[in-house]
């Protein structure tokens, strides 16, 4: 009987995995590798394996930190947007352009996840 191996191919993609999603996802990564090396060191000792935790995911730091980015891009994007919006069509233009950036972040918060 051959002894199971964590597969290195696997565990690099993980990795790779882990430098693009960034460390909002640190503690599901952890938890899933060693989910995987559990599997396989109760498959070396035969014993029965445990039933994984199933978990939903909840809103973390990352969340919080995306809102904000929106927040300030919106912000941002808003000063030259408006300016050009009351140049080019007056009062207008400017609740055009409000308008549009409210209706974004609106989305944005409200999108299904």
């Amino acid at each position: 009987m051959t002894t199971p191996r964590l597969p290195r191919d696997d565990l690099t993609a993980a990795m790779a995995a882990r430098h693009e999603l960034g460390p909002e996802y640190d503690d599901a990564f952890i938890e899933t590798v060693v989910d995987r090396i559990q599997e396989t060191l109760e498959a070396r000792s035969g014993a029965a394996p445990r039933p994984r935790a199933v978990r939903a995911r909840e809103p973390g730091r990352g969340d919080r930190y995306h809102g904000l980015a929106m927040a300030v891009l919106s912000l941002l994007a808003a000063i030259p947007l408006s300016a050009i919006g009351v140049v080019n069509a007056g009062l207008p233009g400017l609740v055009v352009v409000m308008a549009g950036i409210v209706l974004i972040n609106v989305t944005y918060t409200f999108r299904p996840r």
